[in-house]
C-alpha cells in the first residue's frame, strides 16, 4: 500500500561523502567525559600510548554523514519518525589523536516490518592511506511508515540475523545502575557533537509524539558498553573487534539505568561480553548486546 510517508526502494545505494574528520584529543577526551569515564586510557595525554577512543566515539564522526544521507533519502515528516532499533560496530584499528579520517554513508538496506519501515545505513571509515578504520551498520525504524523493500527476514523469535547475539543463555553474573542526570543528553549533545533536538529540546520532543526529551540511543549504548568492559581485566584498554545490540524502551531524564550481563566467555570471535540496559520503568533500553574482544597474548 502506497501512502504520503512511503519510503521508495530507489533510496537503497544512496550515499554520502566522503567527508574528512580531524580526531583530535579533545573531542576523544570531551565524549569520554560526557560519558562520566575517569580512566586515564581515555583522559591522559602523557600516556606514552597516547589517549584511547571510546568505542562508540566513532558515532560522533558518522552523525553528520548520517543527517546528510537522510536529508537527500527522507522528506522531514519522514524523518522525525525515526528511531535508533539496531547497531553494529566494526572496529578495524584503533583510532588515534592528530590523524584525519575519512567517512561515506550509503543506504545499504530497506526492509518492511510490522512497525513501519526499517532502513539500514552503513558508514565505513578509512585513513589516510584508504585503509579501513570503523565500519558501522545504522538501522532505523521509520514508524507508521510503508516503504517498497522486501519483508523482514525475521526468525521466530522476531530478531533479524544481524541484530545482536541473542539473549544470554544465564542469569546476569553482574549487574550495576547508572544515575541518569537531567543535564546528560544536553552534555552529550555537545560532547560528541551530535545534535537532535528530540533530546534536548522539550517542545521539539513533544511535538515529535515523545512524552519528554530523551537520552540518545548512542549514549545509552556507550554507558553500557562501558560497565560491560568493566568485566574484562583490561578494562578500558581491552580491544574491541565489534559490537552489536538492538534499542528497545526510552530512557528519561532524569531516572536510573540499570546495566547487567554475563562474564567474559569464549566465542568464535574471540573473547566477549553480553549485556543489557533496563530504563527505570522496567522496559529494556538496549537488548542482545554483545562486545566481542580480541585475545590477548
Amino acid at each position: 500500500m502506497t501512502t504520503a510517508l512511503h519510503i521508495p526502494a530507489s533510496v537503497v545505494g544512496l550515499t554520502a561523502g566522503p567527508r574528512e574528520h580531524e580526531i583530535d584529543a579533545r573531542w576523544l577526551m570531551a565524549y569520554a567525559a560526557a560519558l562520566g569515564e575517569t580512566a586515564p586510557e581515555y583522559l591522559d595525554t602523557t600516556r606514552p600510548t597516547g589517549l584511547l577512543a571510546h568505542p562508540l566515539f566513532p558515532v560522533c564522526y558518522e552523525w553528520p554523514l548520517a543527517l546528510a544521507v537522510r536529508a537527500t533519502a527522507l522528506s522531514d515528516e519522514i524523518a522525525l519518525r525515526g528511531v535508533h532499533a539496531t547497531h553494529r560496530l566494526t572496529v578495524h584499528r584503533p583510532l588515534a589523536a592528530g590523524e584525519r579520517l575519512s567517512t561515506t554513508a550509503t543506504v545499504a538496506a530497506l526492509e518492511r516490518r510490522a512497525p513501519g519501515a526499517y532502513m539500514v545505513l552503513r558508514l565505513e571509515t578509512t585513513d589516510a592511506d584508504g585503509r579501513p578504520v570503523t565500519t558501522t551498520e545504522y538501522g532505523s525504524l521509520y514508524l507508521g511508515v510503508s516503504c517498497d523493500g522486501p519483508p523482514s527476514p525475521l526468525s521466530p523469535q522476531g530478531k533479524g540475523p544481524d541484530e545482536g547475539a541473542g539473549e544470554p543463555s544465564a542469569p546476569p553474573t553482574w549487574t550495576t545502575e547508572v544515575a541518569i542526570s537531567p543535564t546528560l543528553a544536553h552534555v552529550y549533545t555537545e560532547c560528541a557533537r551530535i545534535w537532535n533536538p528530540i533530546h534536548t529540546d522539550r517542545a521539539v520532543a513533544r511535538a515529535a509524539g515523545l512524552p519528554d526529551i530523551i537520552l540518545h540511543g548512542t549514549a545509552t549504548l556507550a554507558l553500557a558498553v562501558s560497565r560491560a568492559l568493566r568485566q574484562h581485566p583490561r578494562g578500558p584498554a581491552a580491544p574491541v573487534r565489534t559490537l552489536a545490540c538492538r534499542f528497545g524502551g526510552m530512557v528519561r531524564l532524569p531516572s536510573r539505568l540499570t546495566v547487567r550481563g554475563g562474564a567474559v566467555e569464549a566465542s568464535a570471535e574471540g573473547t566477549r561480553v553480553r549485556f543489557e540496559a533496563i530504563a527505570e520503568d522496567g522496559r529494556p533500553a538496549v537488548r542482545n548486546g554483545v562486545v566481542a574482544l580480541a585475545d590477548i597474548a
